[in-house]
């Protein structure tokens, strides 16, 4: 009996220790989302912080600007103009993955690649190679320190972070001059150019500091979610090949792979968007492995649900990764099927809110449209002129902090290929394989 009570007492303290650890989590968690936008911004920046949920949103005539910029970064013509930049990008990428001997970290390659994309493409700066990779390794220190908790001590993750964003800072004020400085041979206008134009449409001049915080928050957005979904996109094109072979199949008839090469001129955006199995893979993708688990939203109007009362002025917090496990349209929601979104079931399609990898309501994620034509412009350079392996026994563990990535980065060793669709062999294995 006095055992009994003492493991009754126990299970108690243990519960009470948990629902306090969880109070505490969700109140930093909340704290340190909102303090996202302030992380990236120098101290003496005048622009308002925002409130609420990952930065957003930002009231009054500040906010209702920032829409009508970023309605122009990621609009229609705006996407056409960036998928040419895109594409070369994502083809020097591979180009080098499969010309590297050994395997790769795909997770952290594909950071890399989303890094360069938001530099070279999103931002139009003109950074040579080598100082691009130094500024990734510190914008990658910025990151990792970002949402520590903020106490400036000495050696804190805090610290760190602070370092880490002046110095990014310094680099990219560099490449902001040498653009406003240098604007011959520019083609089209990216978020940068617009960001500027619209400010002085509105008859504000942005500061130096102004375009710096700007340009960090873009690269910020564009970057860890983006490879989130890029490395879960290449793992499950390993683990299903029919997918593969499928996407293969759609892109050879529609004109945009012939002979094993993407036929010059074809990639266009109206001709992305008409390819529909490309637009299942991708949404079963992100429906399985969306990058973050949830966000926030305040309460504008108290409301019941489920009978509790959720007063006004209260934060909440909602999972779209709970949800997509447990909306009821979904039918055997842990399989990776693709076809679900197809024309003929569209289980997306009957209901609200049920499908929800950017968000939902007026604070859906602003630039969904341009990670998404990245994710499809990735999926058919991966068809049409890479073969991939995974580098390991098995597949990797899910870890779901600080976004949905394999633990190990997932390992895999990339093999160009000729317009025959056959590897092509590096210098090394062509001499081994040479007949004397």
């Amino acid at each position: 009996m006095l055992f009994e009570s003492f493991d009754l007492v126990s299970a108690l303290a243990t519960l009470a220790a948990c629902l306090v650890s969880l109070t505490l989590l969700l109140a930093v968690s909340q704290q340190l989302w909102q303090l996202r936008w302030a992380a990236t911004r120098d101290k003496t920046c005048k622009l308002p912080i925002p409130k609420g949920s990952m930065g957003f949103p930002l009231i009054g005539e500040t906010f209702h600007w920032l829409l009508q910029v970023f309605s122009k970064i990621f609009s229609h013509e705006a996407l056409e103009s960036y998928l040419p930049k895109i594409q070369l990008v994502i083809k020097d990428t591979l180009r080098a993955w499969s010309s590297n001997p050994e395997s790769i970290n795909v997770y952290h390659e594909t950071q890399k690649l989303t890094f360069r994309m938001a530099i070279r493409v999103l931002l139009g700066f003109r950074i040579p190679d080598e100082e691009l990779s130094r500024l990734f390794e510190v914008y990658q220190q910025f990151v990792e320190n970002v949402f520590s908790l903020p106490m400036d001590l000495p050696f804190s993750g805090y610290r760190r972070g602070i370092r880490a964003r002046e110095t990014l800072q310094k680099g990219l004020e560099k490449a902001i001059q040498e653009k406003l400085q240098n604007t011959q041979g520019k083609d089209y206008a990216d978020a940068l150019d617009i960001l500027i134009e619209s400010g002085k449409e509105h008859g504000k001049e942005l500061t130096m500091q102004e375009l710096k915080d700007g340009t960090l928050e873009l690269i910020f957005a564009a970057y860890a979610t983006t490879a989130s979904a890029s490395t879960s996109l290449i793992m499950q094109l390993l683990k299903h090949p029919r997918v593969l072979e499928k996407l293969r199949e759609e892109l050879r008839s529609k004109g945009i792979l012939h002979n094993g090469c993407i036929c010059e001129g074809s990639l266009r955006l109206d001709n992305i968007n008409s390819l529909h199995y490309l637009d299942c893979v991708i949404k079963e993708v992100l429906r399985l492995f969306t990058p973050i688990s949830g966000g926030y939203r305040t309460v504008l109007q108290t409301f019941e649900l489920d009978g509790f009362q959720i007063p006004k002025g209260w934060s909440v917090m909602y999972s779209i990764r709970d949800t997509h496990d447990t909306a009821p349209v979904f039918k055997d929601v842990d399989a990776f099927d693709p076809d679900r979104f197809g024309q003929g079931r569209s289980e997306d399609k009957e209901g609200r809110f049920h499908y929800l990898p950017f968000g939902g309501g007026v604070r859906t994620c602003l630039g969904k449209h341009l990670a998404k034509l990245f994710l499809k412009a990735l999926a058919i350079e991966l068809a049409s002129t890479s073969r991939f392996e995974l580098a390991t026994r098995t597949f990797p563990k899910i870890t779901l902090v600080p976004v949905v990535h394999p633990v190990d980065g997932l390992k895999v060793k990339f093999f160009g290929l000729d317009s025959n669709q056959n590897e092509i062999l590096t210098g090394t294995d062509a001499m081994l394989g040479a007949t004397v």
